[in-house]
């Protein structure tokens, strides 16, 4: 480890350290911006609240020039066959959209008047039901596309018992706000980082439950470097190798743009099933089976690229 990562690794309380001085302050003036944001505009309807994301998202796209950068880097490798002009269009789409979706979110943080649940398709509720019906779990690989806060939910709302695995916020405080938007929906959440985190997942799979993974940003896990919308990515093998060691199915979901485009219900949840039937328990099977995992959801994203996280660093580690 480097002199550099092993001191984020000491100012990291994820990792067992301590914030200096200066970062307990500048996180706490965060916190306090955070409280006075959803304080103010969390009273506002939800179509103002959208409004309201979309200007952030547009200021965000002008004044984030770091984050753009990235986001029109990362276009340009996964679409080369657009102009540049069409590049930026997607880019400032991304930022517009997912600023309306950060509205949408604070909504949901208030008791009434949030946002509606997704429709979960018929098709997806019969896949995971069969899954489930085999009596040990399911793994359910996701990505943040569209309105994905609100797909755990609309699945439990719909009967499926889940739980989603989640990284600790570097602030305590906001992993406990994370807790109030899907404990709110009745949806579990293990911290990858807390004790017991992987008896916990044992015990989600053994009750027959759904274990939600998100699979399709870099993170600071065990990962492989595996194909991911057409170009190697870092990503972590942690899901594929427990559902191959507890031999449960593999359904991948994510929310996608409804095929009647209806303004009032724009998105849906739909699954689909990932075959492993061929593999074994190995190394090499545990990267088949990401790479699988990976190609669906490339093809997810693929189909609606403006919602989702172009400004992430994907491919920094290749």
């Amino acid at each position: 480890m480097s002199t550099h990562a092993a001191a984020a690794v000491v100012r990291d309380l994820r990792a067992g350290g301590a914030w200096t001085l200066a970062q307990r302050t500048k996180n706490d003036v965060l916190w306090a911006l955070s409280c006075l944001a959803l304080a103010g505009p969390g009273r506002l309807p939800l179509s103002a609240l959208r409004a309201l994301g979309r200007g952030i998202g547009t200021a965000a796209h002008a004044l984030a020039v770091g984050a753009r950068r990235t986001a029109d880097v990362n276009v340009a490798r996964v679409f080369p066959g657009l102009d540049a002009r069409e590049q930026r269009r997607l880019v400032r789409r991304c930022f517009v959209t997912l600023g309306e979706l950060l509205g949408e979110t604070v909504a949901a943080l208030r008791i009434g008047g949030g946002p509606p649940l997704l429709e979960v398709s018929r098709e997806a509720r019969e896949i995971l039901t069969e899954a489930r019906s085999e009596g040990r779990g399911v793994l359910f690989p996701s990505a943040h596309l569209g309105p994905w806060e609100r797909v755990a939910a609309s699945l439990v709302a719909c009967g499926v018992p889940l739980v989603t695995l989640a990284r600790e916020s570097y602030d305590p405080r906001f992993s406990r706000l994370y807790d109030r938007l899907r404990g709110g929906h009745g949806v579990g959440v293990v911290w990858r980082s807390s004790p017991g985190a992987a008896a916990r997942i044992l015990r989600t799979l053994r009750a027959g439950h759904v274990l939600g993974a998100p699979m399709d940003l870099r993170s600071r896990v065990p990962s492989r470097s595996v194909r991911f919308l057409g170009h190697a990515a870092p990503t972590p093998i942690g899901p594929a190798r427990i559902a191959l060691r507890v031999r449960c199915p593999v359904v991948v979901g994510t929310a996608v743009p409804a095929v009647d485009g209806r303004p009032s219900a724009p998105w849906c949840v739909t699954a689909t099933r990932i075959p492993m039937d061929d593999l074994d328990s190995g190394g090499d099977a545990e990267l088949e089976l990401t790479a699988r995992i990976n190609d669906e959801l490339s093809r997810r994203i693929l189909a609606a690229p403006h919602a989702w996280v172009w400004m992430h660093d994907r491919w920094a580690d290749v």
